[in-house]
């Protein structure tokens, strides 16, 4: 496939919808409900849900719960600031391009290089994750590391030939899995919480000593922890916003409407999952290692798990597809920037598309041997906390970004804004709540797993902080690189100069 760089490494305005893209000009697609629903798949309420459920009970008991409200009030903040943002530069590549705006190149490639790489990560763990349940669909329920990882590698296959298509079977696709997260979610969940409830809502209150502990404070930190993983993904809006029409607009309601319908689907789906538990001293002392099948088993027959293990697989392949895009989209921002060796190669749109698909196949390259890196030597583990804790980095530079060009008096609303003091304030208690939940997801905590597994989510920290200095010595440290850079801050680094 021939395609066309972006002349001279700048921005390029995106045509108008449903027209043929000029050489090098992102196609405007995404209308708002597309961008929703690209933005749902990413966060996906299957994926928030059944890749933490167990570990949040063993962690905290029935009381994990409470976890969901806790992490969604402290997202919501976020996710209004991040509103902000969105509707002020609503440019490709999202939490890149905003750090880049306010604080200038360098600060925007670090914002950039952390999140593509927490992107990257988050890829191959929900890969991983999906594997047994594809698995499970064949009868195979207890499937060898191999197989899983040969499982893993056709997700992002899959992920990759859905985002390489085309905008429109794309689109097609995240809504067709939008069908199946609701009866997996919203159908399922109403038919366990109206026909087939074995616990009340004092249960919610109940530990992990065989089910009649106390609710205790530090289990339940670490559940917070555990459930910041479930609300994610909803700035991949953004992410796109070349693409979306009208993005000033619809983008920052995509961004906030994603994040709370998600949240309500999964904290309405794991309370009708807890109250439908019909052994919960089992579960919660760790004698039921999958408590989700086993409760769909025991409640709706056998018969059920495999449809379900279906809508889970293809709950999970959605959200890769859209963690695909939004990757791939930040990949390309930076390299049509020069901010990545081999940029003019990932800068290329591809003609009749207008898509990234250099950088569409270079990320799902590049996720493929993670991958395999990964379970050749057991990092898998490490990989979640990075997925969880990276996320959480990477919202708080622009938002911490956000509070220093405030202080100087350069702050420019777009057309989403919260008015004067609220606006302030917001910000505020999303930078206090990022800093808390980085520091919590972070902490090295006793799990009876190896050292670097407790520590992974610093260890993983420091390797990419590692990788991030030698690539941007690569990328900026010759006379070539120097040129790249000064070519870069024309764009327009920084709000003064926008």
């Amino acid at each position: 496939m021939t395609s066309t760089p972006v002349p001279g490494g700048s921005s390029a305005p995106p045509s108008p919808a449903g027209a043929h893209a000029p050489d090098g000009v992102l196609k405007r697609d995404f209308t708002l409900r597309a961008t929703f629903s690209l933005a749902f798949a990413f966060i996906s309420p299957i994926i928030a849900l059944y890749a933490i459920f167990a570990l949040g009970l063993g962690t905290a008991g029935a009381s994990f719960w409470w976890a969901f409200p806790i992490v969604l009030v402290g997202q919501f903040l976020v996710a209004l600031t991040l509103g902000e943002l969105s509707s002020r530069w609503p440019e490709e590549g999202g939490l890149y391009q905003w750090s880049r705006r306010m604080l200038g190149r360098t600060y925007g490639w670090v914002t950039g290089w952390a999140y593509v790489w927490t992107l990257i990560a988050l890829m191959v763990a929900t890969a991983y994750a999906a594997s047994p349940f594809l698995a499970g669909v064949f009868g195979n329920d207890d499937p060898s590391t191999v197989l899983r990882l040969v499982i893993a590698l056709g997700f992002v296959a899959v992920a990759t030939l859905a985002n390489v298509v085309g905008r429109r079977p794309l689109q097609i696709f995240v809504l067709v899995s939008i069908g199946c997260e609701l009866i997996g979610s919203v159908v399922i969940g109403t038919i366990l919480l109206v026909f087939h409830r074995e616990n009340s809502l004092s249960d919610l209150f109940t530990g992990v000593a065989g089910g009649s502990g106390s609710f205790a404070f530090g289990p339940f930190l670490a559940a917070v922890a555990i459930v910041g993983w479930a609300f994610i993904g909803f700035e991949s809006a953004a992410d796109v916003a070349e693409e979306v029409e009208e993005p000033e607009k619809n983008v920052p309601k995509a961004l906030i409407v994603s994040l709370v319908f998600v949240a309500c689907i999964v904290m309405y789906a794991g309370l009708a999952l807890i109250l439908a538990i019909p052994n919960l001293p089992a579960v919660l002392s760790g004698e039921v290692s999958d408590p989700i099948a086993a409760t769909l088993s025991a409640e709706l027959g056998s018969w059920i798990v495999k449809p379900m293990f279906l809508v889970v697989s293809t709950g999970f392949c959605a959200g890769m597809v859209a963690v695909g895009a939004a990757v791939s989209r930040v990949v390309f921002a930076m390299s049509r920037e020069r901010q990545l060796p081999a940029a003019t190669f990932m800068s290329r749109l591809s003609p009749r598309e207008g898509l990234p698909v250099n950088a569409i196949l270079v990320t799902s390259a590049v996720s493929a041997v993670v991958l395999i890196g990964a379970v050749a030597v057991d990092l898998y583990d490490t990989l979640i906390a990075l997925a969880s804790g990276g996320f959480y980095i990477a919202f708080a530079l622009p938002v911490f970004a956000l509070l220093v060009t405030r202080a100087r008096g350069r702050w420019e609303p777009g057309v989403f804004r919260l008015k004067g003091v609220l606006s302030v304030g917001v910000n505020v208690a999303a930078a206090a709540w990022l800093l808390f939940e980085v520091v919590n997801i972070a902490w090295p905590r006793a799990i009876g797993a190896s050292w670097y597994v407790e520590w992974g989510c610093i260890l993983m920290f420091a390797l990419i902080a590692l990788g991030g200095l030698i690539t941007h010595r690569m990328v900026f440290g010759g006379r070539r690189g120097a040129a790249h850079a000064r070519e870069a801050e024309g764009l327009g680094v920084g709000v003064a100069a926008d």
